[in-house]
């Protein structure tokens, strides 16, 4: 399954209680060109995990930076980036034991 796929149903397995009408996932786009995502952690098991914040910078069109702040995981990253920021966010949810998948 690949990331974007794995992150639909993380989204999907949230949804129960009105969590989606309160909160969710925000994929947006960035003048610089690049990416940012903004997905609410809580109430999904996630909100006592530790994250280490990540920043990695290679050039002006292949970087990602993300942490959490406020129980929202915040990512941003070049306009190539995208599918590896799902993968930082699926790796954190998958070492924490939140979501298996499907």
């Amino acid at each position: 399954m690949n990331n974007l796929q794995w992150l639909q149903k993380w989204y999907l397995s949230q949804c129960y209680e009105d969590w989606e009408s309160d909160y969710g996932i925000k994929i947006g786009t960035l003048e610089n060109p690049g990416w940012s995502i903004k997905i609410d952690i809580i109430y999904t098991g996630l909100e006592n995990k530790s994250f280490e914040k990540v920043e990695i910078e290679k050039n002006d069109n292949d970087w990602i930076h993300c942490w959490v702040k406020d129980l929202v995981f915040l990512g941003y990253c070049g306009p190539e980036n995208l599918d590896e920021l799902i993968k930082i966010f699926r790796d954190w949810v998958e070492n924490n034991s939140i979501f298996e998948g499907i």
